[in-house]
This record gives structure tokens, C-alpha cells and sequence, in this order.
């Protein structure tokens, strides 16, 4: 979030193409895109991204390795005139991506879901609504959680041509992965996952 004093607002959330209840995952849903190292966009340099939705008409996705020095989990809630203050619980904010940085997801386990809720899968979910952060905020909600401000998206058949173009490997997703603090560590923890050392890598290397 940009330093400029803006309240970051839950929307409706960006179409996923897919029916919240549905359990077969399409193209990316639920794996997560490593960023290879000759990336050449500064902004995705060495990124980790969850992919909360990848149909025919594009995707969007989380990035789970930029995290946020401010606003705090409390000066949102605050903000956002979400009680209780201080919060009994406190949760991890992060850069989610460089569109609508002003926007809020909750990247979140789906032990909690709402109204406004989007099931990525049968373990994660989506959530761009007041209802978690005051849940959480009274110290419950999900078990695990991130709160995305902004998100990456891609529009109809541009992701596959990144792919094509050998900007991207993928690999399933993992709780510990996505919600632990090793922020700093989590593109090589990626890396790892298809056993890949990131200094044999190059830009014209294949994909996963």
C-alpha cells in the first residue's frame, strides 16, 4: 500500500470464471507461479504468487513473498472502524500486487468461509469482505490467514504466453509456504519444491 493515507476497501471479488463449489481445479487454481530469475519486471523479481483463479478468461493471483511494514494489521482495522481494538489477533498484511493496491483479500484456510467467500480449492479460500477482519480481529476467523493488499492479474491467454515465454514455473502450494514469516526465503522454499537450484536456472531454461 502506497503511503498516502487511502482506506483500503473490500470489493466484490474479481470472477474467477468458476462456481465457489466446484472441486476440480482448472488450469493454475491453487498452485502457486515462482517467478525464474532472469524476470525481467522488477516488480515480480524472484516473486512467489498464489493462483486463486486461472480460467479461458484469464487470472489473478496473490503475491505471498512482499510483505508490508505499514499499514499495521491494526491501523487497518481502525481505518476500517472494525472492532474489537486492539484486535485479540494480529495477521500478516502483504503486498498482493501491483492492481488496485488499495483493494483487500484475505488469503485464508477454508475452516472459515462467508457469504462473500471464493473456494479456490478444498484447503483455501478467498475472502474480500469486512466479515473476516472482524472475525479475526475478535480472535477467530481461519486458522491461517493473510491479508493481500492489491492482487496480480492477467488478462484471456496472457499467463500462458508468459509461460511460453519461460517467465514462470509452477508447483503445488503449501500451508507453511504461504503463511509463515520466512518471507525472504520462500522463493528458494518454491525453488526447492521441484528440486531445482535457482543458480543452475537460466532465462531460456524449460518449465514445469
Amino acid at each position: 500500500m502506497r503511503a498516502t493515507g487511502r482506506t483500503p476497501n473490500f470489493p466484490e471479488m474479481p470472477s474467477s470464471g468458476a462456481h465457489p463449489d466446484e472441486t476440480a481445479a482448472p488450469f493454475l487454481t491453487g498452485q502457486v507461479l515462482i517467478a525464474m530469475p532472469a524476470m525481467a519486471d522488477p516488480r515480480f523479481a524472484q516473486s512467489v504468487i498464489y493462483m486463486c483463479a486461472h480460467t479461458d478468461e484469464g487470472a489473478m493471483g496473490i503475491l505471498v513473498n512482499r510483505p508490508l511494514a505499514r499499514p499495521s494489521f491494526q491501523d487497518l482495522l481502525r481505518q476500517l472502524d472494525v472492532e474489537p481494538l486492539p484486535p485479540a489477533r494480529h495477521i500478516r498484511l502483504c503486498s498482493g500486487g501491483p492492481v488496485d493496491n488499495a483493494r483487500g483479500f484475505v488469503l485464508h484456510t477454508a475452516d472459515w468461509t462467508g457469504d462473500g467467500s471464493l473456494r479456490v480449492d478444498q484447503a483455501l479460500a478467498l475472502t474480500a469482505s469486512l466479515d473476516i477482519l472482524k472475525a479475526i480481529a475478535g480472535g477467530g476467523g481461519p486458522r491461517e490467514c493473510l491479508l493481500a493488499l492489491g492482487y496480480v492479474g492477467w488478462g484471456p491467454g496472457q499467463l500462458d504466453e508468459e509461460f511460453q515465454q519461460n517467465s514462470w514455473l509452477s508447483a503445488p502450494a503449501d500451508e507453511r509456504l504461504l503463511f509463515d514469516s520466512g518471507h525472504e526465503t520462500k522463493w528458494r522454499r518454491a525453488l526447492a519444491k521441484l528440486r531445482i537450484d535457482p543458480l543452475l536456472l537460466s532465462g531460456s531454461a524449460g518449465h514445469a
